[in-house]
């Protein structure tokens, strides 16, 4: 899936303008919408039966930082307020379009997009300031 993103990226570069979106929304634009593409594609196959132990091919343990970035993650969207985090949580997590969460919540559009943009935005703010609050503890401690 990583690779296909970047074939995307590469086939799509031309079309990047610096005074619509910045690099990362641009990556994180085409990157969701393959992301959606796939779930679309999922839920148009009927799901099969795994081949392998299930318990076998999950026993390794994930990386610790993964765990920590979950967290923080967490931390941030506990900070936002209940529809912002439906929304979010619905956008990012199982890949529903806009449309898709205005119809399932049964809130309108403009009110979904407006969720999803300030919860993002607060999102950034929480995250910005646990990583300034870090990097102080970093040089806090070298003294």
């Amino acid at each position: 899936m990583v690779q296909e993103i970047f074939l995307d990226l590469w086939r799509s570069a031309a079309r990047f303008d610096p005074s619509v979106a910045s690099e990362t929304t641009f990556i994180a634009m085409i990157a969701r919408r393959r992301l959606v593409d796939l779930r679309r594609k999922h839920q148009r196959r009927p799901e099969t039966e795994p081949l392998i132990d299930s318990q076998r091919a999950t026993s390794t343990m994930p990386a610790p930082e993964l765990g920590a970035e979950a967290a923080q993650a967490a931390r941030a969207l506990d900070q936002l307020r209940p529809e912002q985090r439906q929304v979010l949580i619905l956008t990012a997590c199982q890949g529903l379009s806009h449309e898709e969460v205005a119809q399932t919540t049964g809130m309108p559009l403009g009110t979904v997009k407006a969720h999803a943009r300030r919860g993002l935005m607060r999102v950034r703010e929480v995250l910005g300031a646990e990583a300034a609050g870090r990097a102080g503890a970093y040089v806090g401690a070298g003294r």
